[in-house]
Parts: structure tokens; C-alpha cells; sequence
């Protein structure tokens, strides 16, 4: 199956880092969402209970974001990928997570891509 709902560019301040120091301040980080879901009786039937509502992802993206410090990206990715999964009927969500300016002058974005299944919630 390819049929993808996709969440890109979303921006929500967290609290990341390693050090405490880091983990002090909210700052921005990116994510994109991939969730896979066969989405052609949505198609066919242009009815909102077909899929599943986006809105609703981006706030549980949202929640697990904001609800924990978190010292890793692949933390971060993982947390949100196991919510998607444990909350909606997808059978299959990859996530990326990209902190800004991680090193300063350096580099644009450090980041993780993760994709975790159904299977992984057991």
C-alpha cells in the first residue's frame, strides 16, 4: 500500500536537549509525518469517518511533544511515532525530526527519520 497521510513542516517549541542547560528554554523544532492508511474508501466516499482527520494527528503530535523534556531527537521521534500508532487505525507512521541550528554557524539542522508499525506496539 503507498496511500499516505502527510503532516510537513510542523513547528512546535520544545524542550530538547542533552544538558539541562538545553533543556530549559522551548525552542522550535520541525517535524514531518508520514501516516500509512489504505485511503481509497475516503476517496471514494469524500467522507471525513474514511480517514483519518489530520487535525487530530497534529494534536496528538502536539501533546507528546509538549507533555516531556526530552534529551534525544530519536526520543522525541519515537514517542510520536508510538501515539500515532496507539491512537489512530494507521498501520504504519515515520516521523522526522529536525532540531534547527543545533551547532551554531555550522550546520542548518540535525535531525532524525524513524518508521515504526503496528508490529512495534507489541
Amino acid at each position: 500500500m503507498s496511500d499516505v497521510i502527510l503532516l510537513e513542516g510542523i513547528q512546535i517549541p520544545v524542550r530538547l536537549g542533552v544538558t539541562a542547560a538545553e533543556r530549559r528554554v522551548r525552542r522550535p523544532v520541525r517535524l514531518d509525518l508520514e501516516a500509512a492508511r489504505d485511503l481509497r474508501a475516503a476517496g471514494v466516499s469524500d467522507r471525513i469517518q474514511q480517514t483519518v482527520h489530520y487535525k487530530r494527528i497534529f494534536e496528538v503530535v502536539e501533546e507528546v511533544a509538549l507533555k516531556h523534556e526530552h534529551r534525544l531527537v530519536e526520543a522525541l521521534a519515537d514517542r510520536i511515532a508510538k501515539a500515532i500508532l496507539g491512537n489512530f487505525e494507521v498501520d504504519r507512521v515515520t516521523v522526522t525530526v529536525r532540531k534547527p541550528t543545533p551547532i551554531s554557524g555550522v550546520l542548518e539542522y540535525c535531525g532524525v527519520r524513524i518508521t515504526r508499525n503496528r508490529d512495534d506496539l507489541l
